[in-house]
């Protein structure tokens, strides 16, 4: 039976990417279902949760896939992207906002885009 797996993120350096992404998720690298051009990030119980594959193409700016990761407060929201920024996030320079966004668009430290979407707000309108 098919069934869907876990979103992959492509990206240049494995290791930087591992770190970012297990301190943003409080995620582990898996060390039984890793390797040289493959890192795979589980949760408290074990699941994979995200999988990092090196990548010599660049990250897409307008990707039309990425990721979403919810917050359920809009001061939860500006806690969580404050602590990804010191993790090495960054702010790309997004012109898609809606008038009033319920999203913030970072970058991770290899350049793919992803938001943190308050829930309390979503869905955004526009």
């Amino acid at each position: 039976m098919l069934r869907l797996g876990f979103p992959v993120v492509g990206v240049t350096d494995l290791d930087r990417a591992a770190a970012f992404w297990s301190a943003a998720l409080h995620l582990t690298v898996s060390d039984e279902w890793s390797s040289a051009a493959w890192r795979t990030l589980t949760g408290p119980d074990g699941a994979r949760t995200l999988g990092l594959m090196r990548s010599v193409s660049p990250p897409e700016p307008r990707p039309r896939l990425h990721l979403d990761l919810f917050v359920d407060t809009t001061a939860e929201q500006a806690t969580e992207v404050a602590r990804l920024l010191g993790l090495g996030a960054t702010r790309p320079d997004w012109d898609g906002y809606p008038t009033d966004p319920d999203f913030v668009v970072l970058a991770d430290p290899d350049g793919n885009v992803f938001c943190v979407v308050d829930l309390s707000r979503a869905p955004s309108s526009g």
